[in-house]
């Protein structure tokens, strides 16, 4: 079975016919493999709006990567099914560091999401956004849920897992897997990252790495459920939408996150983070 939002509507908003209320909300329809594609493309902001999908055809088209208001209109109005946001917040990603150019991904989710609720209010179409990139911690999920995305990109994440396609490694004692960015020397991307002209990669926007094994997807994916659910029941939140109402956001110190976290012991056999090993 494929998941999938329909008609770029997400299930459970305002934007939904059959939305009633937040804890009320139904289910992401189901869908039978093919009857849909969801389709990622990355365009140029300034580039022509060409119509990739004709009207009338299934295929869902997910534009991006933007990072502020007019980059989402300019995408939304082209057509696209759900926008991705996020420059340069990646693992892998380099390129804010090689060019400059990105933006931090908690100030992009929260304008986008604006932008994203300003749209639908003119027009009546609601497009998801995705907040692809900066996610750590599986808290990092909640806070981008709760900051206005509608789904996240979990690159880092699944890469971790007995089911990406990458080579297992021992590296220091500790079973490893490979990653690597799109616009790595590896992946040699060029079509997407070059400029043109040449059929090489001028320079690299992304790097070759390793994240730390963690084992099956299965027990991984629920034990990231758990934690954002359990979250989602702090805030007093039975559903995404109702989340983004009821989510209290704050500034941290450096000096909070440390006493977040276990201090001032010695702890005994502390097992390894589901995220970073």
């Amino acid at each position: 079975m494929a998941y999938s939002f329909r008609g770029g509507i997400h299930p459970g908003t305002h934007a939904d016919p059959g939305y009633k209320s937040a804890t009320n909300t139904k289910p992401i329809e189901k869908l039978a493999l093919p009857d849909e594609v969801i389709l990622p493309v990355s365009m140029h902001i300034g580039a022509p709006a060409n119509p990739v999908v004709q009207p009338g055809d299934t295929v869902k088209v997910g534009a991006g990567n933007v990072v502020d208001a007019e980059g989402f209109r300019f995408l939304a109005k082209a057509g696209a099914d759900f926008v991705k946001i996020g420059i340069g917040g990646g693992s892998i990603c380099i390129t804010r560091e090689t060019k400059g150019i990105g933006r931090g991904q908690a100030t992009a989710v929260i304008e986008v999401a604006k932008a994203r609720d300003e749209y639908f209010k003119e027009t009546g179409i609601y497009v998801p956004i995705c907040s692809d990139g900066g996610i750590v911690h599986d808290y990092h999920i909640t806070l981008a849920l709760a900051m206005g995305a509608d789904f996240v990109m979990l690159g880092r994440y699944f890469a971790r897992f007995d089911e990406s396609p990458t080579n297992k490694v021992r590296i220091n004692g500790q079973y490893m897997k490979e990653y690597w960015g799109e616009g790595s020397n590896r992946a040699r991307n060029w079509q997407r990252y070059d400029l043109g002209g040449s059929t090489k990669l001028s320079f690299e926007e992304g790097v070759d790495s390793y994240v730390p094994y963690a084992g099956p997807l299965a027990d991984g994916v629920q034990t990231t459920l758990y934690k954002v659910k359990s979250t989602m029941c702090n805030c007093g939140a039975l559903s995404i939408p109702e989340l983004q109402q009821k989510a209290k956001l704050t500034v941290v110190s450096s000096t909070s996150i440390v006493e977040g976290g276990s201090h001032d012991v010695v702890l005994k056999n502390a097992p390894p983070n589901i995220i970073n090993g």
